[in-house]
């Protein structure tokens, strides 16, 4: 099993970092803006024509972890985490992220850790700015077919 992983420090409260990951306007406002669902039992973002994904939330912890998994999507996600984990350092809030479980390091997951990194740009701007940059809204990579 191989692991996206990823650090971002982000000049805002963890109140605010966790509600921008647990509420369906906040997911909207940096992942895409096509999210649907309950922010503490099941999500689902949708990507225009690229597909989309479907997760069951497995774990909150207030200001400090979100946990989901995914259950419908791409094969190569189907079975793997994310999770969200937040501790406070000062001023800044320390996000460390994790979409694990990857059966192996296909030339998808490279893609995806791009993408993670770009949206986790936005969540950052988000709430350090007030403008995120969701899909379709987001930075172009090349499609992924």
């Amino acid at each position: 099993m191989v692991d996206i992983l990823h650090r971002v420090g982000i000049t805002a409260t963890p109140e605010k970092v966790y509600e921008a990951l647990t509420t369906v306007e906040g997911l909207a406002a940096w992942w895409t803006t096509d999210t649907s669902g309950t922010g503490d039992g099941a999500l689902e973002f949708r990507f225009g024509d690229l597909g989309g994904f479907d997760m069951k939330v497995l774990d909150l912890r207030p200001n400090a972890r979100v946990l989901w998994e995914v259950v419908d999507g791409p094969a190569e996600w189907v079975g793997t985490t994310v999770s969200f984990e937040l501790t406070q350092d000062g001023e800044w809030t320390i996000l460390l992220f994790a979409h694990a479980g990857w059966r192996e390091p296909v030339e998808f997951m490279n893609h995806c850790s791009t993408k993670w990194a770009i949206f986790l740009m936005s969540l950052k701007a988000l709430l350090e700015t007030g403008s995120g940059a969701p899909h379709p809204r987001d930075v172009q990579i090349g499609n992924w077919h």
